[in-house]
């Protein structure tokens, strides 16, 4: 569900194809047979369709006997694919154990706990309780809208065996789409309260703003969580990404606020809300503005340290820079989301139409804004035009990057709109690179010129004019909605090898560089027609990573008689270790 449909001229509409960087320990099968697992086909007079996973493998085990395994070929309309059985005890009443994919284990222990796998895009957990609490009552709900899957928590463990039973023998659906359970390994979701109640709740919500290609201001978030009951206070920090706190008056609200919006998108296809019950029961707000509000208190302003009473200003703020709302001119109406929940789980009525701000005029971007940015702290002997490329076209496009002859340590990259500058400050600003703290900021300039041009202490130019590389990630929407954007981590994504490329031969790629290696290493299931191959890198420390990525990002991989040379990418992951 997206809560603001329409972005600005020019903008994608679509819904990103989710990277699958991994799955929760334990709930998903390895993909893979067996070598020595025998291959049989279902027999054409015997329709075993209709069957649950367990009479599947007692019609297995009366066909075949116990003691052997064998991949038993299901045809249409039969909605699972080739299954592996490890045929046991067949003279017990044919109980077999069932293996996705042909590793043996054992099964799932039963848990009040039950993994959803196979949710649609656009689900929120009002989604899943409405769909789920006819197996009994539900306590608590975690979703991964990334993964398209999530965790639900019943009260009794009967309710679960209901659930995970009901659908195995029939077609589950979750918000029009099929769903498909398994227990989870987990016997309780864990909650950021640490409450031992399984019921509690709190009044302050915590958002975790994930892929924010947009600014996310207290103004945006009123906007989206106000409908669904008032909101008193807002605060919003940047530590590991984008997050927020929100307080609502109640447990209660909170609830309902935490049910609606939970799993949804701010704008289309991107700035996706994951929200769990936060630990303060109240928020302490000290001044009203992009980053935190109290709307009790609506006349508290920030008042700069030592400066005192401030000067009058002749002509009032600055000319055009500000609407009635803060928005510059007043924004469109657009018509509030097709979901019906979102506006039946509001204690109050809510209008028809809202007046959405949108977000090429924010006021968190600067008066001026500018899609150049300043970057200094930068290492005069190791970083150059192209690696400081490499780091910052994780955020958005790269025009020109040029260093500046009069500032050591620093340069002007200009960036393809003030959204990538702000994607780069947000994710970029005090990391550390070879020893070095980065300051990145919005410059004075509009533009880099080319002037002034001299050589670095490696030997490379101190400009450079990435316009027409075919490296920028966000030239056309259908590219840029398969970025996630994160912020730097411990763990890189790596995509674009050939299939020929060893672990061994990516380590000795990082040593002839002087790069740190990695600790561990994850190569993804490719489909046998993929000419490309993919995985996760785990470094000891998010520097070593940041530095890795910025050195052999985009390295031309030469292989043997190949024609074309492949271009090594990487990016920050989602899974924060292996």
């Amino acid at each position: 569900m997206s809560l603001i449909e329409e972005h600005e001229e020019g903008e994608y509409e679509r819904a990103p194809k989710r990277m699958k960087t991994g799955v929760e320990d334990g709930e998903e099968l390895e993909e893979g047979e067996d070598s020595d697992s025998e291959s049989v086909g279902l027999p054409g007079d015997e329709d075993i369709s209709g069957l649950s996973g367990e009479k599947r493998a007692r019609w297995t085990a009366t066909k075949f006997g116990a003691g052997r395994r064998v991949t038993v070929s299901f045809p249409p309309p039969c909605p699972v694919n080739d299954m592996v059985f490890l045929l046991t005890a067949a003279e017990e009443g044919g109980r077999g154990e069932i293996k996705d994919n042909g590793e043996e284990s054992h099964r799932i222990a039963p848990s009040p706990v039950v993994h959803v796998r196979g949710l649609c895009e656009a689900v929120v957990e009002a989604d899943l309780v409405e769909g789920l609490e006819k197996f009994g009552p539900i306590c608590y709900v975690m979703m991964m809208p990334f993964k398209r899957q999530a965790l639900v928590e019943f009260e009794g463990g009967e309710s679960a065996d209901r659930c995970v039973s009901c659908g195995s023998s029939e077609a589950v659906y979750i918000a029009g789409q099929q769903a498909y359970f398994n227990y989870s390994t987990s016997k309780r979701i864990t909650r950021p309260t640490n409450s031992d109640n399984p019921n509690s709740g709190n009044k302050v919500l915590l958002l975790s703003i994930q892929n924010p290609l947009y600014p996310i201001t207290t103004d945006v978030l009123y906007t989206v969580c106000n409908p669904i009951g008032s909101v008193l206070r807002i605060v919003i920090f940047k530590r590991n990404g984008i997050q927020a706190m929100v307080e609502y008056p109640s447990i209660q609200c909170a609830q309902k606020a935490k049910a609606a919006l939970n799993g949804a998108d701010i704008y289309a296809g991107c700035c996706t809300l994951k929200i769990e019950y936060a630990r303060p029961t109240r928020l302490n707000v000290i001044r009203n503005d992009n980053e935190s509000w109290d709307y009790t208190k609506p006349y508290l302003v920030r008042r700069d340290r030592g400066k005192g009473r401030q000067r009058q200003a002749i002509l009032g703020e600055h000319p055009s820079s500000y609407g009635d709302n803060g928005y510059g001119p007043h924004c469109p109406l657009l018509p509030l989301p097709g979901n019906s929940r979102y506006k039946l789980n509001s204690s109050h009525d809510i209008p028809e139409v809202v007046s959405y701000p949108l977000p090429q005029s924010s006021s968190y971007i600067s008066h001026n804004p500018s899609s150049v940015a300043m970057v200094s702290g930068l290492h005069p002997a190791k970083m150059n035009c192209t690696r400081i490329f490499n780091l910052f076209c994780l955020y958005g496009n790269i025009e020109k990057v040029k260093f500046m002859k009069s500032v050591h340590g620093t340069a002007l990259v200009e960036m393809g709109d003030e959204y990538a500058v702000d994607r780069a400050i947000t994710h970029l600003n005090s990391i550390k690179v070879f020893g070095k703290r980065l300051n990145v900021c919005v410059s004075k300039q509009h533009a880099v010129i080319p002037s002034q041009v001299f050589e670095l202490e490696d030997g490379s130019s101190s400009y450079k004019d990435f316009a027409m590389t075919r490296n920028n990630r966000f030239t056309s929407a259908g590219q840029a909605s398969k970025n996630i954007i994160q912020p730097p981590s411990c763990v890189l994504h790596y995509y674009n090898v050939p299939p020929c490329i060893s672990e061994e031969q990516l380590l000795r790629l990082c040593s002839e560089h002087d790069t740190p290696g990695f600790v561990k290493f994850k190569m993804f299931d490719a489909k046998p027609s993929s000419k490309t191959i993919s995985g996760l890198l785990e470094f000891d420390s998010k520097t070593q990573a940041v530095e890795v990525l910025t050195v052999l990002n985009h390295y031309q991989i030469r292989i043997p008689n190949g024609s074309n040379p492949y271009t090594l990418k990487l990016c920050f992951s989602t899974s924060s270790h292996l």
